[in-house]
């Protein structure tokens, strides 16, 4: 194995200011992600500064809703020291937290343009991906979001590269890199949606198989997790996951076999 250094989390600074790599990760995400559903959004013949606008609002509240629900689950670390709350730079987000504020956000600014939720949501399903995939890589160069620990033999079986395996042992015990695993279940995923555009499926259906792939994903990788928030015994994630996978079942049930809605993905 090479002799590799751990990755400083500090990209560089600008004057006193760190700019770490996590950060950075998550901006590009951010930008890819956009990229992507505004071509498509395009296409689907809607307006191209609509995103924009959505964006101006559903960032900065995600950012905050995902303080939110990380700070709600580990209440016990800022009960004493409630200033410690808008500590964000920090550390102490949480995916699920910003997926919940982005999903009402959307609703409501979607509800007051006229236009389809579901319309939104199926073409923004690949962004929200590509998102997820890159910014689990903050997590790597943290070193955090790591599951139990493993031996290096078994990660050297399964082809995992050294780079990775050096940067997942920390005190010299290496962990599984459950940031890798969830990273490419949403690889998985994300070329599963994109083959799934050429289907005629409903509108709302390819939101729903974003919600039902990912939370199966991460509700299995949740368990190897060391790291995990929790709601009394149960870990947080794992819960909410459970949830969105029920939302989504039952979406799909009503809105294609009660409701009986027509109109495809494909249509503008």
């Amino acid at each position: 194995m090479f002799d590799l250094l751990a990755i400083d989390p500090t990209a560089f600074k600008l004057g006193p200011i760190p700019i770490r790599w996590y950060g950075i990760l998550i901006t590009t995400g951010i930008i890819l992600a956009f990229i992507v559903v505004q071509k498509e959004m395009v296409k689907r013949g809607m307006h191209p500064d609509f995103l924009t606008d959505l964006l101006i609002w559903a960032v900065p509240i995600a950012i905050i809703s995902a303080r939110i629900y990380y700070v709600i689950f580990s209440w016990d670390s800022y009960k004493d020291n409630p200033a410690d709350i808008i500590k964000i730079w920090e550390g102490g987000i949480a995916i699920h937290g910003a997926l919940i504020g982005a999903f009402l956000t959307t609703y409501v600014y979607t509800k007051r343009k006229g236009i389809s939720f579901w319309k939104v949501a199926d073409i923004a399903a690949p962004g929200i991906l590509i998102g997820q995939i890159i910014g689990r890589w903050g997590n790597f160069i943290n070193q955090e979001a790591h599951g139990g620990p493993v031996s290096q033999s078994f990660l050297e079986n399964t082809m995992i590269p050294d780079w990775i395996m050096q940067q997942m042992t920390i005190k010299g015990v290496t962990y599984h890199p459950t940031f890798l695993y969830e990273s490419l279940w949403n690889v998985v995923g994300l070329i599963i949606i994109l083959l799934l555009r050429k289907v005629r499926l409903k509108r709302g259906e390819m939101f729903f198989f974003y919600l039902t792939w990912y939370s199966i994903g991460r509700y299995f990788i949740e368990g190897m997790r060391t790291d995990s928030l929790y709601g009394g015994d149960l870990r947080a994630a794992q819960i909410v996951s459970i949830l969105a996978i029920v939302f989504a079942v039952a979406m799909f049930i009503y809105r294609r076999f009660i409701k009986k809605v027509n109109v495809h993905y494909q249509d503008k």
